[in-house]
């Protein structure tokens, strides 16, 4: 299994246009023939105007004919694109694969949630010590909230862990944040796994009303 992350940069104002293009016709043409939707997102906190959407797939064979057939459908082509990408201003994409034993996972509980989609870059070649040490750690990490998915980058930037998190709200957030600062555990899992990043990112992401994961 695969999974493509992509992140599309809107230009400003122009998110609720896109969002309605993509609920209305976007969704219902592609819907889960030409890839999986996974979740779907709009930044509520870090680069703002943004789209951020995950799909899955068999493995990357089954992406290319998949994406090759999905040009081919003229609905996509006539109808959609040409409605979408006067609203774009960037498109990024990365192929994930997902970290041994960190299934994806739907959040606990009912309603819907805030996201926290966390991008750690280590140094060349320390991702696997990284991963070491978090796989370890896990545990004490999910007493306070449950990982969503967890994946390494296969083809974009190189060396990126890419983790997603759910809480109820950004309130519970902050608490289950400052509670695992307080586990000594974590924070022997800091002073190894720091050393290992050479940047961090974070951004808070809102359910679309079309994504599956809420």
């Amino acid at each position: 299994m695969i999974y493509e992350l992509r992140t599309y940069t809107l230009i400003p104002g122009t998110q609720a246009e896109y969002l309605q293009l993509s609920r209305d016709i976007g969704r219902k043409v592609r819907g889960d023939r030409y890839g999986k939707l996974e979740g779907a997102w709009t930044t509520e906190f870090g680069t703002l105007n943004q789209y951020v959407h995950l799909w899955s797939f068999a493995d990357l064979n089954e992406r290319e004919r998949l994406r090759r057939a999905l040009g081919q459908d003229e609905r996509w082509t006539k109808e959609y694109l040409p409605k979408i990408r006067p609203l774009l201003l960037a498109q990024e994409n990365k192929i994930l694969y997902a970290v041994d034993g960190v299934p994806l996972t739907r959040p606990i509980g009912v309603g819907s949630h805030v996201f926290e989609l966390r991008t750690y870059r280590t140094h060349v070649g320390k991702a696997p010590a990284w991963l070491g040490h978090f796989k370890e750690i896990l545990p004490v990490r999910e007493r306070h909230s449950k990982i969503v998915g967890m994946w390494t980058t296969d083809v974009a930037q190189l060396n990126q862990v890419v983790h997603l998190w759910a809480y109820n709200d950004l309130n519970h957030r902050a608490e289950v944040r400052a509670k695992v600062m307080q586990e000594p555990e974590w924070q022997a899992f800091l002073n190894k796994g720091l050393p290992l990043l050479a940047e961090m990112q974070s951004i808070i992401l809102t359910p679309t009303e079309t994504s599956p994961l809420k």
